[in-house]
């Protein structure tokens, strides 16, 4: 946010409720959670910093390195996947300044000469010796278009009502079925100050509205880590999602438009345009704390509601109420008209282009009608949710601007004339005056501010109007506040330590600064100007790993990103280190200011798992701190407006790079990839699946091509992407002697991928030799060098063989007993990428692939057999070298 102006002690309120009275609980979703070695580790002399999930390949590339003392002479290298360094360097002595006492001094890294696609990580050497998480450089529109189906995710787990997407890691549930005919109560009274300062105590017992029915108000989305539904926060959600998808055009994942859709639909349900109705939410925070309750005094999934016939729950769950907005056909307050308007009008816009014109006319006729409902003479206190405080707004030409523009958009996309949409311009133009002349420099994009969306719009219906003469304002003085707007938070970016936009010490910097990434597209595709591309690319690396404490905020996205989040459905199906279930795609408030943590985390809430990581207390500084904790609504709770800013951001510089966001894929690889039995025995490998694109999925294993009497097990048959199973063979006496190609399958939504297994089986018998010779006593030439490796038998491994170094492994004095025909098995590393080396036997050369042992991890051992012909006595000798230019892999043992 550009201002503290709303006092963000009130926008604890809608988080804040949940704040004073619950802590909120842990998000968790798609995939593993798990604790890097580097980025969340306790603190310690050094910690090197970097975009966890990528850099595009013309972006410059900064990696941070903190230490705990000025250092000197430092190195770094930037190193693949092959373990090759393919940029080095000496670490910058200017520090950027002093994060916090324990690190004084933090020290960029600049490797933007690396632009080839891969997986890096960096290196440093010297007083500190350390080493990064891993990352990709790939294309923009790859990197960011991982943000919009992530973000997607989340929206589809926060579903209410009948249609949730059911099973899945969260195995949601149908949910809150008596919304569908909720009673309408009166307007309550809140005490001032009460539970916590956030007011959100109701005086007295709810009324229920004289001669008002029962209204379906049954689906939506959860507004936030609780059960509540907002029509705020809703509309402007789904004002992000249609925006995202207009960005995309025929590229937008069919997952986002549905969910789009989605939104809409409910929010019509919100809305009765026969008695001109708007309601304004389902549900209260709280109660009179005596007779009843209300949502943030319970902590359950949300299926349990349709059952609870406690009384004191009467109003939290079972029997939720609704509040108008205003009275029937009055006038409503313009910042949430404006938002809601905007839906039904992008709502229109989509099925006129998919042509559906008869629903499309239907939803123009409702943005209308609504948008005609406006206070545009509004009181100082602009009435968004029940209680105020919970989201409290005090600026709205904006949303008025939005909802006239996106009217425009919506008549010219069904054709009408001129002469119907050159008013709701007239307007547009009007409040977009206003808005420039009154309230801009106040706040950015984010749930409060929408100015920069309905500008690049506006922008975009005045020049299919043949930009129109005699406006309140011209598409040069919208493009000059879309500007200012970015050039703030790039002025603040050029001071910070981090070059982070936003402020940190505030609710919300989370969505501000994915807020700026969007403005930054928004107006480098309205003007041409490229001059904050660099910062737009800076606050993607902040959000997703390149900031002091080293963790993406979105989940699933990176190595570390927030395992306790404030949020029910997964902290309570998780466990108390939040390594459950992840709710993928799910933003988090962030940093926040030191001061909203004085008064501690208070207590577990009934029925929450407790769930804390203190890693990052360590990395306090500048009066900002970040806490992982369910119950930390500081900076640990998701809402919709946080992940929505992501997949507008996603959207918006993915259709800028000219690119279409990945959908969700899988790799799939088995390690090792090859193995011996003797008939009769049984061997086993790990089948590794890893997201390459998109978020995870359910992918279903199988293996086949079994020899006779070969049988296959896999435990379990069915894993999430990023999940591993194990593969075990079984085989029986009878079974023939022969070498056997296995295909294993996996299966999923987004398509099917296979990798081999060969199986060798042979007969009884003893072996001669079963010598091992480890590598890394071997005798070693040009590149090739011996290094740590915890996974490898006498703990190393040998590198660097072949390549441009001419790295070679030569084993001598390997002993048999007779001349003949032996198997080698060769344990070895090769990470992301099958890799051929030249083996030479008794000066006969063989060339032999070595599959794939792990996309990212040096912790997983291969094996492979080759068959080598030797001669009786130890003058035998075995010499790896590489195959041409090409590296091999690095190398553990080999076994005769």
């Amino acid at each position: 946010m550009g201002s503290s102006r709303r006092g963000r002690h009130g926008r604890p309120g809608r988080r804040a409720d949940h704040r004073a009275l619950l802590a909120l609980a842990v998000g968790t979703g798609l995939v593993v959670a798990a604790m890097p070695l580097s980025s969340a580790a306790a603190a310690t002399a050094g910690q090197l910093r970097v975009d966890q999930v990528g850099y595009g390949t013309n972006d410059t590339k900064i990696a941070y390195l903190m230490a705990g003392a000025s250092v000197s002479g430092e190195s770094y290298q930037v190193v693949d996947s092959s373990g090759t360094a393919v940029a080095s360097g000496t670490v910058s002595t200017s520090s950027r300044g002093s994060w916090n006492s324990a690190y004084p001094d933090v020290y960029p890294i600049d490797f933007s000469s690396v632009t080839a696609s891969g997986t890096y990580h960096l290196v440093t050497s010297g007083s500190l010796a350390l080493t990064s998480d891993t990352f990709r450089i790939e294309a923009p529109s790859t990197l960011y278009g991982g943000l919009v189906t992530a973000g997607v995710n989340f929206f589809q787990n926060q579903r209410d009502g009948s249609d949730v997407i059911t099973g899945g890691a969260l195995n949601r549930q149908p949910s809150h079925l008596n919304d569908a005919k909720a009673t309408v109560y009166n307007t309550p009274t809140f005490i001032a100050g009460s539970d916590g300062d956030t007011g959100d105590q109701i005086k007295g017992n709810l009324s229920p509205l004289s001669g008002a029915a029962p209204v379906d108000v049954e689906g939506g989305w959860f507004d936030a880590g609780d059960y509540l539904k907002f029509t705020f926060t809703a509309s402007y959600a789904d004002d992000l999602l249609y925006s995202a998808a207009n960005a995309l055009g025929a590229s937008a994942p069919a997952s986002l438009t549905a969910e789009a859709q989605y939104g809409s639909s409910w929010l019509n349900k919100m809305y009765n345009p026969s008695t001109k109705t708007l309601y304004l939410q389902v549900g209260i925070g709280a109660g009179n704390e005596s007779s009843y309750g209300g949502d943030h005094d319970l902590w359950r999934l949300p299926q349990a509601d349709d059952s609870d016939s406690a009384s004191y729950d009467k109003y939290a769950a079972r029997n939720r109420p609704v509040f108008e907005a205003a009275a029937p056909g009055a006038k409503i307050d313009p910042d949430v008209v404006g938002r809601v308007a905007a839906a039904f009008a992008f709502a229109a816009q989509a099925d006129a282009r998919s042509g559906d014109t008869k629903d499309a006319a239907t939803e123009l006729t409702d943005a209308t009608t609504l948008y005609a409902q406006a206070d545009t003479s509004p009181g100082s206190t602009l009435e968004s949710a029940l209680p105020e405080a919970y989201y409290p707004e005090s600026i709205w030409h904006d949303a008025m601007e939005l909802g006239a523009t996106e009217i425009a958009l919506a008549q010219q996309a069904l054709g009408d004339s001129s002469a119907a949409y050159t008013p709701y311009l007239t307007q547009a133009a009007t409040w977009a005056s206003d808005y420039i002349a009154k309230d801009s420099g106040q706040d950015t994009l984010n749930l409060y501010d929408v100015s920069a969306i309905a500008h690049a719009d506006l922008i975009t219906a005045l020049k299919n109007a043949g930009n129109p003469s005699g406006l309140a304002v011209t598409p040069a003085a919208l493009i000059a506040d879309l500007k200012a707007q970015v050039a703030s938070g790039a002025s603040t970016a050029a001071s910070d330590i981090f070059h982070e936009g936003g402020n940190q010490t505030d609710f919300d910097v989370d969505s501000h600064t994915f807020g700026f990434i969007s403005t930054e597209a928004l107006y480098q595709k309205a003007s041409g100007d490229t001059q904050y591309a660099a910062f737009a690319a800076e606050q993607r690396d902040w959000l997703l790993g390149d900031n002091a404490w080293g963790t993406s905020f979105m989940v699933g996205e990176g190595t570390t990103f927030p395992d306790c989040m404030g949020s029910q459905i997964p902290n309570i199906l998780g466990n108390s280190s939040g390594t459950g279930p992840l709710d993928v795609g799910a933003v988090v408030n962030g940093p926040n200011g030191t001061d909203n943590f004085s008064g501690g985390l208070g207590d577990l809430q009934d029925g929450m798992v407790k769930c804390e990581n203190d890693a990052f207390t360590a990395f306090t500084g500048h009066g900002s701190e970040y806490v992982d904790d369910v119950r930390s609504w500081q900076s640990s709770e998701p809402a919709l407006d946080m992940s929505g800013s992501a997949v507008l951001a996603g959207a918006l510089q993915s259709a800028l790079s000219g690119g279409t966001p990945a959908g969700d894929d899988f790799s799939l690889a088995a390690a090792p990839a090859a193995g011996t039995v003797t008939a009769g025995g049984s061997t086993t490998a790990t089948v590794t699946t890893a997201v390459t694109s998109g978020s995870a999925e359910a992918v279903a294993l199988t293996a086949t091509g079994l020899p006779a009497g070969v049988t296959a097990g896999l435990t379990p048959a069915a894993v999430t992407s990023g999940g591993t199973a194990v593969l075990t063979l079984d085989t029986t006496g009878a079974t023939p002697a022969g070498t056997y190609p296995i295909t294993l399958t996996g299966t999923a939504a987004s398509g099917t991928r296979t990798t081999g297994y060969t199986l060798t089986v042979t007969t009884g018998g003893t072996t001669p030799g079963g010598r091992t010779y480890d590598a890394s006593t071997a005798a070693l030439g040009g590149s090739a060098d011996a290094n740590s490796c915890s996974a490898c038998a006498d703990g190393q491994k040998v590198s660097s063989i072949g390549g441009s170094g001419a790295g070679t492994v030569t084993f001598t004095g390997i002993t048999e007993p007779a001349t003949g025909s032996y198997t080698m098995t060769v344990a070895y590393l090769s990470v992301g990428k099958a890799r051929p080396a030249v083996v030479t036997v008794n000066g006969t050369p063989q060339t032999v692939t070595f599959a794939e042992t792990s996309a990212t991890s040096y912790s997983v051992i291969g094996t492979a057999t080759v068959t080598v012909k030797l001669t009786a006595g130890s003058a035998n000798t075995v010499e790896f070298s590489g195959s041409g230019t090409a590296g091999a892999p690095d190398l553990d043992h080999i076994t005769v």
